[in-house]
């Protein structure tokens, strides 16, 4: 199951997982709780866990051409979410 992860430098993390929670469960299986949540997309799903400055994002798709289409859906969304907040995301897979 292609994976890709990334670490985001922000103190943010729990409000931007709030917010992408709130923007995408109108639309998508969203489970939340206290400090991570997963968002489950047609190709695939994200996971993410806020930490003391960072916030820890990862995708997994069933095939691999989803992955870079995913990683793009939820990069501009973070960015969006985090308004004037700049972010430095950077996907390994």
């Amino acid at each position: 199951m292609p994976l890709s992860r990334a670490e985001i430098a922000t103190p943010s993390a729990e409000r931007l997982i709030n917010r992408l929670c709130k923007h995408w469960a109108h639309k998508l299986e969203v489970e939340q709780s206290d400090q991570q949540a997963t968002i489950t997309f047609s190709t695939g799903a994200c996971l993410m866990r806020a930490e003391p400055e960072r916030l820890l994002v990862s995708i997994e798709t069933l095939e691999e051409e989803h992955l870079d289409q995913l990683e793009g859906v939820v990069e501009s969304h973070l960015v969006r979410m985090a308004k004037d907040e700049p972010l430095e995301i950077v996907w390994e897979n």
